[in-house]
């Protein structure tokens, strides 16, 4: 129902204009407020560079995270990354992130980044706080955060916004009458716009996720999706349906496609009924951080890594390494 809402195929998005209005007019004083001076922003002694989304919802963001961590990382940079940690309670913040540290503390996101890439990670809600806590253990030159393009008690260098190509802003409108959570006049004054499939603009960064192998979460053993038989797959990420695509445009015939909301908790007693022992059941690398603890023989995931093309990629990241030397 929120898809038709937000794309304006429903029309009751019209019932919800007054709540966008207010929505947007309290994002406006908000942002006024820091571009006037009336609040102040904390910078940083290092650079820092958000990567973040105009729209609610699933539009890539982590992976792009992990691609500019592993790309800054190969060129000598030492990195780290900053969230919010949806998902997540900790007992205090800042957290920052360890082997033993859990999707219910850091939230599942946090969790990935710090899994794949190896580099120092912290969240908390006040992202400034974060930042100060991975400078007082570790030797940074730059950081990345996660999110956080609305986030203005944080001073930025660069803006990185990710876009969905096939979606892109829906009805264009604020929530909850649309996905927005800032107008599209907002990409004037960013960095560098990354587009997620679809079809990018001459402007546009275009980006694609490519899936590896399947891993199982019990053995670790690699395997082609198209050689795992009664797949049966989920998805708890913000856009569901961009998973069940690249299945299937990578072979795999599904029995069933059970889509989660985006960061939902996960428990044996949640994930098991989901397939018979006869089935695999394949999820995102996202929601396998939430299930290693109880995984089961029969259950996969898909890592996807972020695939950016033209030459647009390479000056971003020379912009990046200008502001660390």
């Amino acid at each position: 129902m929120i898809a038709r809402i937000w794309s304006g195929e429903s029309p009751l998005w019209l019932l919800l204009l007054p709540l966008s209005w207010l929505y947007g007019l309290v994002s406006g004083i908000i942002r006024l407020s820091y571009r006037l001076g009336l609040k102040k922003s904390w910078r940083a002694p290092i650079p820092v560079v958000v990567v973040g989304n105009l729209t609610a919802g699933g539009n890539g963001k982590t992976p792009v995270v992990i691609w500019l961590v592993e790309q800054l990382t190969k060129r000598g940079v030492r990195v780290g990354v900053v969230s919010r940690g949806y998902g997540g309670k900790a007992d205090s913040y800042p957290l920052l992130l360890t082997n033993a540290t859990t999707t219910a503390q850091a939230g599942d996101e946090p969790v990935l980044i710090f899994q794949r890439t190896g580099a120092p990670v912290a969240v908390s809600p006040n992202r400034s706080e974060a930042v100060q806590a991975l400078l007082a253990e570790h030797p940074l030159q730059i950081i990345i955060t996660d999110d956080g393009l609305q986030h203005y008690a944080l001073a930025r260098d660069k803006e990185i916004v990710v876009i969905d190509g096939v979606r892109r802003f829906g009805n264009g409108w604020w929530l909850p009458a649309g996905p927005m959570r800032e107008r599209v006049s907002r990409l004037r004054s960013v960095d560098a716009v990354i587009v997620n499939g679809g079809k990018a603009r001459s402007c546009e960064i275009p980006m694609t996720l490519k899936p590896g192998l399947a891993v199982n979460l019990f053995t670790g053993e690699h395997r082609e999706i198209t050689q795992l038989p009664s797949l049966v797959a989920m998805a708890g990420i913000g856009h569901p349906p961009r998973f069940f695509a690249t299945l299937e445009s990578n072979g795999a015939t599904l029995e069933n496609r059970i889509p989660l909301a985006d960061h939902q908790a996960l428990s044996l007693e949640s994930v098991e009924p989901l397939a018979a022992p006869h089935q695999n059941l394949i999820m995102t690398e996202k929601d396998a951080v939430k299930c290693r603890a109880f995984a089961k023989a029969n259950w996969w995931y898909l890592p996807v890594d972020a695939e950016l093309s033209g030459d647009k990629p390479e000056h971003l990241l020379q912009e990046l390494m200008a502001l660390v030397r």
